[in-house]
């Protein structure tokens, strides 16, 4: 092999690869006009977002974690220590979580003015959310995408100047009955704040 060979193959190191294939995907990325893709250590990190949820004893009882994409809000939302069944779990429009009720929260996050229920023709709110199953151990695990909702700037921004908060309620939802599709008490409430 001639020295021509060597240093080029040198050069096309795995970490020179990573970079050049990294600043290949930013190209195109841009130049669609798409937001950029999370790469550790070449791009900023999404806007994110946290609650930690108490029950009416205000004992931890789960913690969900909020990510801006590209269509909305990511969330993921874990939970330890609730009864069992099925359970509503909305966004409401103020981000207080005052025990045991959580009336504090205020009526669901709802910028439009909207009826609730993905099922209502004059719904859904911002703040409706998928049903929440809690297995027998009462642990209980959900991932959706809120599409009508955002961690940045904007009138249906999380971070309004009231705040937001996630609440769990006792039964499901039904999706269709305003104001809160028949979902029972508030069980459990976190105040959504910024990360970090």
């Amino acid at each position: 092999m001639n020295a021509h060979g060597a240093a080029g193959r040198h050069r096309c190191s795995s970490a020179t690869t990573w970079r050049w294939a990294a600043c290949v995907v930013l190209v195109a990325v841009g130049a669609t006009g798409c937001r950029l893709p999370y790469i550790p250590g070449i791009t900023s990190p999404p806007p994110a977002a946290v609650a930690r949820l108490v029950d009416g004893n205000g004992r931890t009882v789960g913690n969900a974690t909020f990510l801006q994409e590209r269509k909305g809000v990511r969330i993921l939302l874990d939970v330890s220590g609730l009864s069992p069944g099925v359970k509503a779990v909305h966004i409401h429009a103020v981000g207080r979580c005052e025990p045991p009720s959580f009336d504090s929260a205020g009526p669901h996050f709802d910028p439009t003015k909207a009826e609730h229920g993905t099922a209502n023709p004059r719904g859904p709110h911002a703040g409706d959310l998928p049903n929440l199953t809690v297995e027998p151990s009462g642990r209980g695990h959900l991932e959706t995408t809120a599409t009508r909702v955002t961690l940045e700037k904007g009138p249906n921004s999380l971070f309004n100047e009231d705040g937001t908060a996630l609440v769990v309620h006792a039964n499901a939802d039904d999706y269709r009955t305003d104001p809160a599709g028949n979902s029972g008490a508030r069980t459990a409430c976190g105040v959504i704040v910024r990360a970090g």
